[in-house]
């Protein structure tokens, strides 16, 4: 009986090619899809649950309460901190203090620790380098393949992944015992090799030095015993035995944060927290060690469109297959009157739906491994990884039993339900059929789902083009920004090579600074104004020389840039800092008096427009500028319009010239600023790609029901011509209800994606406002789609030669 219900299955197939097309091709794309989604979120989701204490892990950071309510959140930790920790929660399995030292170069010395700087081999780590200790080891996963954590003990220690290994060296064997320079500065040994971190991780540490090396040389990576001083590249991470509620450490942690953080009149309140390991990828108030961190909003509504794109795809094979049914009623009456029961007519019915959902099943699985390459341009999802695992095998199986149940349930219940007699009279028509309500109510959820995608896609467009061109309140076109190093070498040379870039024609200004004019820097201290105690919020500062305006077109509203000097004399502010301080007008500003972090009182002498300085997902904060040459890390060099490849080209020969111990790094201030909004693009190239693909599937049903009544309607549209119909007439016939039913489903779809996308936009404290015109547009796309859908097909039935249609039986 199987071999037989197969052998018909595949006739119907067979015979109904276009019907058979559309279903199967409509299932492959959004199965491939679904897995795509599928790849992308269980990647995301499974950060670090390799870690053998994933449930014991907890980073301990700081929050700070403003006196207006507002909450400030750091990953970091005052420096004490961890050993005011081991005496006051011995009951901690283990404990690891980490200062992160991104951004350092790191010169080869081979087994020579004597060799000459210059004439080695250097590099810049942008990210993985940490100061810790061997009970890092205790808490995270590491495979060493040389040496052991007690290395660390040791200061001048190193241990290296093995890919950095293999990158200095060429093979991690010839690693371990040679010499690296860190930061022209400290000199390590290699003295271990562990096994590269997972990708899923966010902690992909590549170096990792000795903690107490930077006990006895890390001034210049900000390292400081003072309770006062807080900064995110100092973090503390701990280990909870399974033993210990939470809710005692809670306690204790209060009491903690009480002793050693008293409250202070006019001063911000700050208090330490648990943050559990398996929150941390997620959290988006805290960084990470690893490239970024992700929005479980953001997971949920892709899972949702993976979701429901399947469905919709399921609703067309419904449309089509109680469509077709009337079609097949002679069948089912014969094998009725033959003695068939309900259950195996019902049993034959899913037995063909499976077959076709396993032909689109396997097709789909074969699209997403080529669109496989695609994934990683709009995901974090590494290239190298496998689409098909255990989890994808398991997909297929939930996806293969659930469409299957989903979309061939209820055309097997209609098929199965035809009363003989009717059905051999052949009186069972298509409004008889499957409920035509229902197929309508189908319909209006296809283009419910397809408006919702194209609404959100277009808002999500609207405001990538508004970070892309917003004001920030200063120029940042052409600004080449190259790293620099505050030591006592590089200040020495500082003047020199800035006279030597200004005789460059194509060089417009250089100015030294602690960073560019937007950047993710959120230095901040405590101050006070006017010979007042200290405000209840932070100053955000930057050092900057006298030229840092002219790079970046910073427009004064009040008194003038500061002199040029050394150290922190006098400051500019912005408008942000006098409104908080209760001041309206900018001239009255000048010569008012600021006290940051205790130190002297120094007169405000300028007023600077507000900019943005951090991306626009913050709001303006109250921002000091000064002088300080010890601070300056970067070099910004404004270049004329012209060639600037050239130009960067000859600001390198110039650079290692003059610092032929430092290696070459330059980025252009405008890719800081979209590397702030990397993440929004590629949800927003999700969006554009899965708002096709919904809108594709849509127009694939809606092809195949106007096919479909073509086929019905063949001798009433015969008639019509006959009696001197216009084709347009016949056109709008077949396109009337499908346009009243998209309209109905744009009533629902414009409400769900204002509010959808009205809580995404929430992330940003500057973005556009969602007009009516986003939806006008999203209602005539959506309809223009779906008239060609139908008139292709509605046209084609208007041409027919009304003989032939009349003589159709």
């Amino acid at each position: 009986m199987f071999r037989n219900y197969l052998i018909i299955a595949w006739r119907n197939i067979a015979r109904n090619k276009i019907y058979s097309l559309i279903n199967i091709a409509g299932l492959a794309i959004g199965i491939a899809a679904g897995l795509l989604i599928f790849t992308v979120v269980t990647f995301e989701l499974s950060y670090d649950k390799f870690q053998a204490h994933y449930d014991g892990i907890y980073r301990i950071v700081t929050d700070t309460r403003e006196g207006n309510g507002n909450i400030g959140y750091n990953e970091g930790v005052c420096t004490p901190v961890a050993k005011a920790m081991q005496t006051d929660f011995p009951q901690l399995a283990a404990m690891a203090t980490v200062n992160i030292a991104d951004g350092s170069q790191v010169t080869l010395l081979g087994s020579d620790p004597n060799k000459q700087v210059a004439s080695t081999t250097k590099f810049i780590e942008k990210k993985g380098i940490i100061f810790t200790g061997p009970s890092w080891f205790s808490i995270f996963n590491s495979q060493f393949l040389a040496g052991d954590a007690h290395t660390l003990e040791e200061p001048g220690h190193t241990i290296l992944d093995q890919s950095t290994a293999r990158r200095y060296f060429g093979d991690w064997k010839l690693a371990v015992g040679k010499y690296l320079l860190l930061d022209n500065a400290i000199l390590l040994k290699i003295t271990g090799i562990i096994a590269d971190a997972p990708a899923n991780t966010d902690f992909p540490v590549k170096i990792l030095v000795a903690y107490e090396t930077l006990r006895r040389q890390g001034a210049r990576y900000g390292y400081s015993q003072d309770w006062g001083t807080l900064s995110s590249t100092s973090q503390l991470y701990v280990l909870v035995p399974k033993a210990f509620h939470m809710a005692e450490l809670d306690a204790q942690l209060l009491r903690f944060n009480k002793k050693f953080y008293p409250a202070s009149p006019g001063r911000a309140d700050r208090y330490n927290r648990w943050q559990p390991l398996r929150d941390l990828h997620f959290d988006p108030h805290y960084g990470t060690m690893g490239p970024h961190v992700a929005s479980k909003p953001v997971l949920i509504t892709l899972s949702l469109i993976g979701l429901l794109i399947i469905v919709m795809a399921a609703i067309n094979f419904i449309n089509l297959s109680t469509a077709q049914a009337v079609g097949r009623s002679r069948e089912v009456g014969i094998r009725k009157v033959m003695g068939s029961s309900r259950s195996q007519l019902i049993a034959q019915a899913l037995g063909e739906t499976g077959l076709l959902v396993l032909f689109a099943l396997v097709l789909g699985i074969l699209l997403s491994v080529l669109c496989k390459p695609l994934l990683s341009q709009v995901s974090n999802v590494p290239p190298a990884i496998h689409l098909v695992t255990a989890q994808t095998f398991l997909f297929a199986t939930i996806a293969f039993t659930s469409i299957t149940l989903l979309a061939g349930t209820y055309p097997a219940l209609v098929l199965s339900g035809f009363k003989p007699a009717q059905a051999l009279k052949n009186k069972i028509s298509a409004a008889s059929v499957g409920n035509i309500s229902l197929r309508r109510v189908l319909v209006v959820t296809q283009f419910t789902i397809s408006q919702v995608l194209m609404a959100g896609t277009i808002i999500a467009i609207a405001q990538m083009n508004f970070l892309r061109n917003a004001d920030l309140g200063f120029n940042r076109d052409a600004v080449l920004v190259v790293p620099a190093y505050a030591d006592s070498a590089m200040a020495g040379r500082m003047a020199p090579l800035k006279h030597d870039l200004l005789r460059n024609p194509s060089v417009e200004t250089v100015s030294f600074a602690s960073d560019e004019a937007s950047s993710d820097n959120n230095w901040a201290s405590n101050f006070a104004s006017d010979y007042k105690r200290d405000e209840d919020y932070p100053v955000f500062f930057k050092y900057a020389d006298k030229d840092y305006a002219a790079v970046f077109g910073l427009k004064l509203l009040a008194g003038r840039w500061y002199d040029a000097a050394d150290t922190a004399r006098e400051f500019v502010v912005n408008e942000t800092l006098l409104k908080k301080t209760g001041q309206a007008d900018p001239q009255q500003a000048i010569g008012k008096m600021l006290r940051v972090g205790g130190g002297p009182w120094r007169a405000i002498v300028g007023v600077v427009r507000d900019f943005k300085m951090n991306s626009l997902r913050e709001v303006v904060k109250p921002l000091l500028l000064t002088t300080g040459r010890s601070n300056y890390y970067t070099v910004n060099i404004k270049i004329r319009p012209g060639n600037l490849a050239t130009t960067a080209e000859q600001i390198k020969v110039l650079w290692e010239k003059t610092y032929p111990e430092y290696a070459y790094s330059a980025h252009f201030s405008d890719d800081t600023i979209q590397a702030f909004y990397q993440q929004d693009k590629q949800m927003a190239l999700l969006y554009k790609m899965f708002a096709g693909i919904a809108i594709f599937i849509s127009c694939l049903g809606l092809y195949g029901l106007v096919s479909f009544m073509a086929v019905q309607k063949t001798k009433e549209v015969g008639i019509r011509k006959v009696l001197g119909a216009s084709i347009p007439s016949i056109v709008l016939m077949f396109s009337r209800e499908f346009t009243a039913l998209i309209g109905i489903a744009f009533l629902l779809a414009a409400p769900l994606a204002w509010y959808g996308m009205s809580q995404w936009l929430q992330n940003f404290a500057f973005r556009v406002n969602i007009g009516w015109t986003t939806f006008l547009f999203a209602i005539t796309a959506t309809l223009l789609i779906a008239w060609v859908t139908v008139a292709y097909r509605a046209v084609r039935a208007a041409l027919a030669n009304p003989v032939t249609s009349l003589r159709n039986k």
